[in-house]
């Protein structure tokens, strides 16, 4: 890993200055010292759960000192409460991943004001200081998945895409990727943008009328598996419409997330392909930074020990992690996180 160590006088002077090193001050704790608050963003996605599920064996390892992990259910007025409660109870860094990445700006500056290190997960917060962003390319998400539609669809027919909170910026890299390579690449493709602010009732019942309108829909972009998946096939199962691949009227689909759901699916035909993303690394790294700012390390740009790439954002560093596209080629993959995860009973 490349990290460089600052004396504790540097230390004080770059916290000064910028505010990212995210040095531990408190006397006390010394190097390494501190806990750790750590907030999950929601328990309605099959992706975040098995988050919360690598969390909590990093902190059961003592991966981190941490504080009572809380969950603010996709609710920006409970995250900003949890990390007050955070400081309140001495918090000497924060583990977030905030799903209106307008709206935590305040609470960044709040931290930033009380010398805390924040790492963000999955999501680049808009305004804001950060020690580091743990998060893959999620503009990368969508052309993988234009590209491997436009491929297997030959350029031709119509396609609908569950979009994401656009007021996140995974919602918004994600379509704004996707719309860009089909308008590029397969001008002959039609897609329909499907707004669904990461709700699986939503994508189902616009997906439900979408094909009323538009039987001959023939491919489908789920931003998140995570939530769309079973809603969409059972929508898919009972108007018969889940057809094998390879058979006439096979309407191909592709997700993100890389949850053992969707592998599943993968291997039985009910979907072709999806992104994974990776959520034991997004655990895994999110301790590890927390710990890296608790030690008063800066993080360099470059490329990682973990076969990432760390970049400068404005607002701070973001660690970008690798997601590969699976298919049932490399379904099978014991590398995937999807074939490590126990899988629920």
């Amino acid at each position: 890993m490349r990290v460089r160590t600052t004396s504790a006088a540097v230390c004080a002077a770059l916290l000064a200055v910028t505010a990212l090193a995210g040095c531990n001050r408190d006397a006390d704790s010394g190097s390494g010292g501190g806990k750790v608050g750590i907030d999950l963003p929601r328990s309605d996605s099959d992706f975040w759960n098995s988050y919360q599920q690598y969390i909590q064996k990093g902190v059961k390892d003592g991966e981190v000192d941490a504080l009572s992990v809380t969950n603010s259910q996709n609710d920006i007025g409970k995250l900003v409460a949890n990390v007050q409660t955070f400081t309140d109870q001495g918090a000497k860094a924060v583990v977030m991943a905030p799903q209106d990445t307008g709206a935590i700006a305040e609470s960044l500056r709040s931290l930033q004001e009380k010398k805390i290190p924040v790492v963000s997960v999955d999501t680049r917060p808009d305004k804001g200081n950060v020690y580091m962003v743990v998060r893959a390319d999620n503009r990368a998400y969508g052309e993988k998945a234009c590209k491997y539609l436009g491929e297997q669809l030959k350029g031709r027919g119509k396609v609908v895409e569950f979009q994401g909170d656009l007021s996140s910026i995974n919602g918004r890299d994600r379509s704004e990727a996707f719309k860009s390579c089909m308008k590029k690449d397969f001008p002959g493709i039609k897609v329909f943008e499907l707004a669904t602010d990461w709700k699986g009732d939503v994508a189902s019942a616009k997906l439900q009328s979408t094909l009323a309108a538009h039987p001959d829909i023939n491919g489908v972009y789920m931003q998140a598996g995570g939530v769309f998946l079973q809603p969409t096939l059972a929508l898919l199962e009972q108007k018969k419409l889940l057809k094998a691949p390879g058979t006439p009227g096979h309407i191909t689909i592709i997700s993100n997330d890389g949850i053992p759901e969707e592998l599943d699916a993968i291997k039985a035909g009910k979907i072709d392909a999806t992104v994974s993303q990776p959520a034991d690394l997004y655990a895994k790294y999110a301790l590890y930074w927390a710990r890296q700012a608790l030690d008063g390390k800066t993080p360099e740009e470059g490329p990682t020990d973990h076969e990432s790439t760390i970049i400068k954002i404005p607002n701070g560093f973001e660690d970008q992690l690798p997601a590969p596209l699976v298919t049932k080629e490399n379904v099978d993959d014991p590398k995937l996180w999807g074939n490590q995860l126990e899988k629920k009973s």
